[in-house]
């Protein structure tokens, strides 16, 4: 089994969104043995957001005649949606940034979201690619957001994205009030904790018959 791990805050040792994904990862290396663990810290390797060089995807004959520029970004992208795809398991990082998610994270979104690898096109609109996998999002905010929020466009972002790639199943480790005072930070951390240990469980049937097909 093999999971990406992905850090997008770039607070470091100060983060509780890579806090929660360091806890998320060892509890399903504990859980279920034998898995291969990738790390990608999109606070220090960070894609570029697109531009006129990286926007479209093109492989196999598409890519002759690309620039130099064109050629690099071109690899990048396939770098990165060849290791999203390979991912039994991904672990997501994901801070709230003024309602959204963090830059970086979104331009990793911007590079795997391709049309004919994760998503294509049909008669009866978009179909996801990328099933049969597993996501687990550290979700962490200052304040609190209560479901259906108008100002969530960071869950409910990262919901439609996966869901729009054919994930099914999404599951959140949500952690918020953390800048309401120690308190509600404490019952955020112990309420997150009780959540990551039920989203890591080995015996979870949906991660299971995900992973045999």
């Amino acid at each position: 089994m093999k999971l990406l791990h992905i850090d997008s805050s770039p607070l470091a040792t100060n983060s509780v969104s890579r806090q929660l994904t360091r806890s998320i990862v060892d509890q399903w290396r504990a859980t279920h043995p034998g898995t291969t663990v990738e790390h990608l810290d999109l606070a220090t390797d960070a894609p570029g957001h697109l531009d006129l060089d990286s926007l479209g995807f093109r492989l196999g004959p598409g890519a002759a005649g690309l620039s130099e520029a064109q050629q690099r970004e071109n690899a990048l992208s396939e770098q990165l949606v060849s290791q999203f795809l390979a991912a039994d398991v991904v672990v997501v990082g994901a801070p709230m940034f003024n309602f959204s998610v963090p830059s970086q994270l979104k331009a990793w979104i911007d590079r795997i979201a391709q049309a004919g690898r994760t998503f294509t096109y049909t008669a009866q609109g978009p179909r996801g690619l990328a099933g049969g996998k597993t996501v687990i999002i550290a979700s962490t905010r200052g304040g609190m957001y209560p479901d259906g929020a108008a100002a969530d466009h960071q869950e409910s972002y990262l919901l439609t994205v996966f869901g729009f790639v054919g994930i099914t199943d999404v599951r959140i480790v949500r952690a918020e009030g953390l800048a309401m005072g120690d308190e509600p930070r404490a019952k955020a951390l112990a309420a997150a904790n009780r959540a990551i240990e039920e989203h890591t469980a080995a015996d979870d049937a949906s991660v299971d018959a995900a992973l045999v097909g």
